[in-house]
This record gives C-alpha cells, sequence and structure tokens, in this order.
C-alpha cells in the first residue's frame, strides 16, 4: 500500500495522484528536484481579503482553482456574494516534480454566463521548505491590467518527500487519471482508484421551481430563504430570495452521477441573516435510486425540522443512453412495441388517461460541420433534448467538429403543440458551456421516422449558424384528446429567459402591433363607407379623435416629468427601463394575439385550423337545436359552480387557450425549417461511403 494511503485518508480529503517511480533510484539529498513523483503538497485553502467585485451589487461569488502543468487539481466551492470570502478548504496533491508552479485563479461564478475572471497568482514551489508548515499571502493580478489591485488569497501549505511507492499502484493512478473527464470538476479521492472508470456514470440535472408556505424566521414575518443542495462532494447554492415565505427561483443545474444506483442528494434551507448566523429552515432529500432515469420527476418535498415544501424538477440522464445499435439488434421486439404504443393512442380510448396525449422518440445520430470552440479548432459538443420542462442529455465527444451521439430518448406528451428544442452545446471545465446552436421543432410539423438533416440556428432562432444536426424523430398520438388539450391552459415552462430591452425587439414589436391596428383601421373605413359615402367628414371626425389623444398624451407627460425630478439619477434610468421593457412586452402580446387570429384562418397549423372549423360547425348545430338562452343558462352554471365543484381548478377561457397555441409571426420564422446544403443530404453520404 502506498505511504500515501496515510494522507489524511481519515478526513477523506480529495487529491490528484499522477506519480512516477524512480527507477534509477538516486535519493532525494543528491538530485532534489530531478525524481519525479517525490512530493506531497498539503495546502488549505484560508480566505480571501478585498477581491474584485464583479457583479452589478458590488459584489462577487469567488471560487479557486489551482493548476499544475496546465492541468486542473483542485477547485474549490463557491462563496455568494462576498469580497472577503472564508473557504478553510483542503486538498492534497502528489506533484511529479517542482519545477512546475502552482498556478491560483480565481474567479466569479456566474449562472448560465460565462465566469468572470477575478485574478491570478502563481506559487513556485522550489522556495518551499521540506516539511515544515508555510503560511503564503498570494496577491492577485491581472496580465492585462498589471496596476489594478485584486485583492490577496491566504494559503496554508506543506511540502513533504514521498518516496517508495508500488509500480503496479502507480500505474493504476496513471489509467485513472488519462481516464478522467477533463470536465469533471471534483478531485478524485484515493478509494477511486480501485474503480474501472473515473468518468460519470449519467447526469442529474435539478430544476429549483419554487418554496410554499416556509417557516417565518424574522421579525417581520417574513424570510430571506435560499437553498443548498449537497450530492456527494459536489454542491450548489441558490439566489436569495428577500422578503417572501413563497420564492420563486426559477434555477436549473446539475450534478455529474458517479455511483452506479444513484444517491442521495441532501437539501437544506435556509433564511439569509445579515451580520448573524444563517437561519435553519429545514431540511429534505432525494433519494435517486428510486427515480426512473431518461424522465423529469417533478417532485414537491415536505421540509423536515421545519414547515413548507419545495417543489423540484428532478432528471436522471444516463451517460450512455439506449442506442440506435441496441434498437436494430432487437428491431423485432422495438415493432411490438411500436404496435403496443399504438393501441395505446387509438382512437378507441379516447377516455382512458386524458393528459396523456401521445408519446414522442426522438433519435439523436450525429452533427457535421460544427462551429470551433476551443483555441484548438475542435469542439467538445453534447447535446441537450428539451420538451416543455422534460430535459435530457447525450453524452459529450471530445476534440470534435462532427460529433456521433446515436442516443435515443423517449417522452410523453402532455400537448401536441409542444415545441421540441435540440441544442447543441460545447462543455468547457473552466466555463460555462459555449453555445454553438438550436433548432425548434413543432411535434405537428414532424415526418415520422424520417432521418433529417436540421440546419443549427441562432440563440434567437432568426437565422443559421455554423453546422447542421441529423435526428429522426416519430411522434404517435391521439387526435382527440389532443383536441380537447387545446382547450385548456399551456403546460407553463418552468426556466425561460428573461425579457430584456433591445431596440430592435422594441422596434420589431412595434411595427407588428402597427400592422395589426392599421387591418383594424382598415376594416373600420370599409365599415363606415358603407354607411357614409362622404369622406371629408369621416377624416374631420378621426383628426378630432386624435388630436383629443395627443392632448392627453402630453398633460400625462407633463406629470410625469415633474414626478421623474425627485428620483434620483440611478433611479430614473432603471424606471426608464421598466417602463420600455414593459411597453416592449405588451406590443409583443398584443400583436401576437392578433397574427395568431390570423394565422388561424390562413392555415399555417392545419390541425388547428379545422380544429376551428369542426367546433364552429358543432356550435352551429347546438344553436339550431337548442334554443341560445338555455346554452347562456348551462355556461353561467357552469362558470359560477366551477370552484365549488373543483377548488383547485384553474379559471380559463378556452379561446384564449386555443389562441395560445397558434404561432405567431415571430414563432414562425423561429419554427420554419432552413434548407441544408446538398452535401448534408444522408443518402448522399451513403452513396459516398459505398464509392
Amino acid at each position: 500500500m502506498l505511504d500515501s494511503c496515510k494522507l489524511k485518508s481519515a478526513c477523506n480529503l480529495p487529491f490528484i495522484c499522477n506519480k512516477k517511480i524512480n527507477t534509477a533510484g538516486t535519493s532525494n539529498a543528491e538530485v532534489p528536484f530531478a525524481d519525479p513523483g517525490m512530493y506531497q503538497l498539503d495546502i488549505t485553502l484560508r480566505r480571501g481579503q478585498s477581491l474584485a467585485a464583479r457583479d452589478r451589487g458590488g459584489t462577487s461569488d469567488p471560487y479557486v482553482k489551482f493548476k499544475i502543468g496546465g492541468k486542473e487539481v483542485f477547485r474549490s466551492k463557491i462563496i455568494h456574494k462576498n469580497l472577503n470570502p472564508v473557504w478553510e478548504e483542503k486538498a492534497c496533491i502528489l506533484v511529479d516534480h517542482l519545477r512546475e508552479p502552482l498556478y491560483i485563479k480565481v474567479f466569479d461564478y456566474d449562472f448560465g454566463l460565462q465566469d468572470d475572471f477575478m485574478g491570478s497568482a502563481f506559487l513556485d514551489l522550489t522556495q518551499l521548505e521540506l516539511n515544515r508548515p508555510t503560511d503564503v499571502t498570494l496577491t492577485l493580478k491581472d496580465p492585462h491590467y498589471p496596476d489594478h489591485d485584486l485583492g490577496i488569497i491566504l494559503l496554508s501549505v506543506i511540502l513533504t518527500p514521498k518516496e517508495g511507492e508500488s509500480r503496479d499502484v502507480t500505474m493504476l493512478m496513471r489509467k485513472s487519471w488519462k481516464r478522467s473527464s477533463k470536465f469533471q470538476t471534483q478531485s478524485l479521492r484515493l478509494s477511486d482508484l480501485h474503480r474501472k472508470s473515473h468518468l460519470w456514470r449519467g447526469i442529474v440535472s435539478i430544476t429549483l421551481i419554487e418554496g410554499r408556505d416556509l417557516k417565518a424566521m424574522d421579525s417581520n414575518g417574513l424570510s430571506d430563504p435560499y437553498v443548498k443542495f449537497r450530492l456527494g462532494h459536489q454542491k450548489y447554492k441558490s439566489k436569495i430570495m428577500p422578503k417572501t415565505l413563497n420564492p420563486q427561483w426559477r434555477e436549473q443545474f446539475d450534478f455529474h452521477l458517479y455511483e452506479e444506483r444513484g444517491g442521495i442528494i441532501d437539501i437544506t434551507a435556509w433564511d439569509k441573516d445579515a451580520g448573524k448566523r444563517d437561519d435553519f429552515i429545514g431540511r429534505c432529500q432525494v433519494d435517486l435510486s428510486a427515480l426512473s432515469r431518461e424522465q423529469t420527476h417533478k417532485l414537491e418535498l415536505q421540509l423536515e425540522e421545519g414547515e413548507g415544501h419545495l417543489v423540484l424538477l428532478v432528471t436522471l440522464t444516463a451517460s450512455a443512453t439506449v442506442s440506435i445499435s441496441d434498437l436494430s439488434i432487437n428491431s423485432l421486439e422495438d415493432q411490438k412495441e411500436r404496435e403496443e404504443i399504438l393501441k395505446r393512442y387509438s382512437p378507441l380510448r379516447i377516455f382512458h388517461n386524458l393528459k396523456d396525449v401521445g408519446f414522442l422518440q426522438v433519435k439523436v445520430i450525429r452533427a457535421e460541420g460544427l462551429m470551433a470552440a476551443d483555441v484548438t479548432g475542435k469542439s467538445d459538443p453534447f447535446c441537450v433534448v428539451e420538451l416543455n420542462n422534460d430535459r435530457l442529455l447525450t453524452h459529450t465527444v471530445y476534440k470534435n467538429l462532427n460529433p456521433e451521439w446515436n442516443k435515443v430518448f423517449t417522452f410523453n406528451i402532455k400537448d401536441i403543440h409542444s415545441v421540441l428544442e435540440v441544442t447543441v452545446y460545447d462543455e468547457d471545465r473552466d466555463r460555462s458551456a459555449d453555445f454553438l446552436g438550436k433548432v425548434a421543432i413543432p411535434l405537428l410539423s414532424i415526418q415520422n421516422g424520417e432521418q433529417k438533416a436540421y440546419v443549427l440556428k441562432n440563440k434567437q432562432l432568426t437565422g443559421p449558424t455554423k453546422g447542421v444536426i441529423y435526428l429522426e424523430i416519430d411522434v404517435i398520438f391521439n387526435a382527440v384528446k389532443a383536441s380537447l388539450r387545446t382547450l385548456i391552459p399551456k403546460e407553463q415552462k418552468y426556466i425561460e429567459e428573461e425579457n430584456r430591452l433591445s431596440k430592435q425587439l422594441l422596434l420589431r414589436n412595434f411595427i407588428r402591433m402597427k400592422r395589426c391596428v392599421m387591418v383594424l383601421v382598415n376594416a373600420a373605413y370599409y365599415v363606415n363607407s358603407c354607411f357614409d359615402w362622404d369622406s371629408p367628414p369621416r377624416s374631420l371626425a378621426a383628426f378630432v379623435v386624435v388630436e383629443d389623444m395627443l392632448e392627453d398624451e402630453e398633460e400625462e407627460d407633463d406629470k410625469d416629468d415633474k414626478d421623474s425630478e425627485k428620483k434620483g439619477f440611478i433611479n430614473k434610468i432603471y424606471a426608464i427601463q421598466e417602463v420600455c421593457v414593459s411597453v416592449q412586452n405588451i406590443l409583443d402580446e398584443v400583436a401576437s394575439f392578433g397574427e395568431r387570429i390570423k394565422n388561424t384562418f390562413n392555415w399555417t397549423v392545419p390541425f388547428l385550423s379545422w380544429l376551428a372549423i369542426i367546433a364552429l360547425c358543432v356550435f352551429t348545430v347546438i344553436l339550431y337545436c337548442i334554443p341560445l338562452r338555455y346554452i347562456v343558462l348551462v355556461w353561467g352554471i357552469n362558470k359560477f359552480t366551477k370552484k365549488l365543484r373543483s377548488p383547485y381548478a384553474i379559471d380559463n377561457n378556452e379561446l384564449l387557450d386555443f389562441l395560445s397555441r397558434v404561432p405567431s409571426d415571430v414563432q414562425v420564422v423561429q419554427y420554419q425549417e432552413l434548407k441544408p446544403d446538398p452535401s448534408h443530404s444522408p443518402y448522399k453520404r451513403k452513396k459516398n461511403n459505398l464509392g
């Protein structure tokens, strides 16, 4: 057994091992830096002082990375909203030689964005005394701005010589190091060396949606709650929601799953208390072994030792899901399974589980010609497949612009008007994943069983980006169930990008709104011309109405100007921005409403247009057979007694729910399929291979 097995094994400290054996048997005293694999470096990351502010609120969310020879050997936890963080984390590193310095880099964590650089420093290992604890103070610098003061990092280090290790165990360490993913941010433990592989076995995708009726911890009867998650030695801390007992987080993050059977996620809720120790609200756990894989589970967890609930979405994605090759081997069984699915959604089973509308199978085959995201001219692509709140991931193909995933995912369809989103990312250990391309495919536009090349689009889905992705999609659904589900509210998507003020978006929404208004104005002119053949009075009346509206707007503007003079400059800017965003959103909603009405009648979605025609015909027959007063009476009784019969039912308007399924003109452009280059045809590819 290694001597290094004794190093902190009792406290399970993380370490990275990459040792070599000195076959020449040279002693440490004679050649102190020539013998590789001789030194054990114990590091205690104490704290940081006066670090740089990178967030809007004048704070940062710092974490530290240690590197030797260009390889990351340890990464600290994230300390949120603190410029003087205290880590007190320990790491044990086995180094080959002391020529390579230890690099320390500090970053500000930004969820969903690229982490901001906060400074770096290096420690010359040749200057350390052996077997002696040393306190080190490192001044952080930015190579691009050497004059900037970025604070300091305080460490305690001990350098100890190690020798006499077994060659077999050393080789096992080396194999484990080579097999480990470059994105595996957690340090390896000694017990991990006996596993077959250090690659993670799957991904746990977690969406923290909300909290309900949490315990009040402050004197005002409210709390400032946040949530901590822990899976093994992986941790995540949510943002703080001020002054509420029903917080809405809407945060999504991922954990790597290293155990074959899953694990336990420990969850604790806390109340942020400025200047004091945070108050404990409650705890709960999620047993991953009890959850089925390749499926999104909505969990409502009761907090123990406290009050309230937490609502989560948890998805387990295996690193190797069902592959296309596996399906081809068992084609007979696959055909039988398809027949069973067709029976389940046959027209005869209309009233069996109305919420189960259909079945979706997505085969993510490969991509070609992707964008190079790394400095080496390559990318490390992986694919995310989303249907509403269901989110599944493929494995990562490293150093490749033409990856082959060959993965199959299945979804239960709750709304046939949902849109399948497939996004390709470049996985990066040092930063958030880089966006490479995306496609959005309405389920009703899918041609079953056909392998197609989809041109990847930008984030806004308005134009193409580099690369194509090959998908084969099958949709099976019950048309009657789908029609009935059209008349109830759409499923809320928990993770959506917040609307930001954009000059181009504001102008586009204004033009869309203008078109809708002009249609109504022209219709009004047409109706008016049927009754009044003299146009001057009509024009004069319109002029008077417009003048009155303009005068009213000028008076309101004067009042707003007087009120705004009392506000500070910053508050005025924020107020203007909020008003502009609100106007931008209102224009979008009104324009979308008018465009959806238009697209219902111009057969943009034939399924919805046919549904509208059938509904009108049925309503006409009902009106012919039953007097209108009886219909109104039944409708009124139903509306008034709905809450009594079903207290938790969502009040809705069937017509608005129907229109919400019709795409607006912007969505039509986003869902429009771009034609790929003929050279990307799968049939041409097969011919070339045969030739």
